[in-house]
């Protein structure tokens, strides 16, 4: 009986232990090693928005029919409670949209907004292991398109930067990852995972072959990343493996930059506002052996 008692408070102080290292059901994520392999080299738990993370990225892709706003006007990016909130709104009166596609077209006029932030130019990595921690207001509502994703840090669409930002989508220097998007016209509690192939010239994308859906309740905070394993992208769902791209690793040798964005993808006439809410986002390398 004397052990047993023991036992019991080993225990306890073992679980009370592990509820200190949360402040407010959050994990202080610079003193929680992530595994014995890596380590974290970026972390944003979005206390505030640092411009020196993230910029706004305004462009008119995959006939998207909201148009991208900076500076969070309409409310559109807000840091607030700890969390990043990226906003579609329907401001219902028609506004001129500066946002132009990649042949210089610009968007017409909307009464629909949003929220986009990348990493370009601020946080760019060479592999490794990106994940974010989200969550969705709703989902499985027709045009929903929000997005955590990774492209090349030589693309050429805006904002253009740096001299060597001349790489076309999806060639080799502006690849595509996608880790988390939800399409709401056709799924409902699911998520898409998986890489952009390159076919070898610009504008030439294979979409279908490499990427997946996956169950998540998208309402409800989760860990959604990717890592490269040897010459395999994994994708983990709050670090279970649920998708694989087998070889796919190799294909992506240069840096990176992270995206985060709500879009609104076909006309279905959407009232209020649809919210992906953001609790952190990191970015880990292999610990050097």
């Amino acid at each position: 009986m004397k052990h047993t008692a023991h036992y019991y408070l080993l225990f306890l102080l073992i679980g009370v232990l592990s509820v200190s290292c949360k402040t407010n059901g959050k994990e202080d994520l610079q003193k929680v090693a992530s595994t014995d392999l890596w380590e974290v080299d970026f972390l944003d738990e979005f206390d505030t928005f640092n411009p020196e993370n993230w910029q706004d990225q305004r462009i008119w892709v995959n006939d998207e029919t909201q148009c991208y706003v900076p500076d969070g006007e309409y409310g559109t990016r807000e840091v607030s409670d700890g969390t990043l909130k990226l906003k579609v709104k329907n401001i219902e009166t028609k506004l001129t949209c500066d946002n132009f596609d990649k042949q210089g077209n610009q968007h017409p006029e909307t009464e629909y907004v949003a929220g986009r932030i990348c990493s370009k130019n601020r946080k760019e990595f060479i592999k490794g292991k990106w994940t974010a921690r989200l969550k969705l207001s709703s989902n499985g509502e027709p045009s929903m398109f929000p997005a955590w994703w990774l492209l090349g840090a030589q693309n050429n669409e805006p904002p253009v930067q740096e001299d060597n930002e001349n790489v076309c989508w999806p060639t080799t220097g502006s690849g595509e990852i996608d880790i988390f998007e939800h399409h709401g016209d056709h799924m409902k509690d699911e998520f898409t995972t998986g890489a952009i192939v390159n076919l070898g010239g610009c504008g030439e994308g294979d979409w279908q072959s490499k990427r997946r859906n996956f169950p998540s309740t998208l309402n409800e905070f989760h860990d959604y990343s990717v890592e490269w394993d040897g010459s395999d992208l994994i994708y983990r769902l709050d670090g279970k493996e649920v998708y694989r791209n087998i070889g796919e690793g190799d294909k992506y040798p240069e840096p990176m930059f992270a995206i985060l964005n709500y879009a609104k993808i076909t006309d279905f006439a959407m009232k209020g506002e649809w919210v992906m809410e953001v609790d952190w986002v990191k970015h880990e390398s292999k610990k050097q052996s």
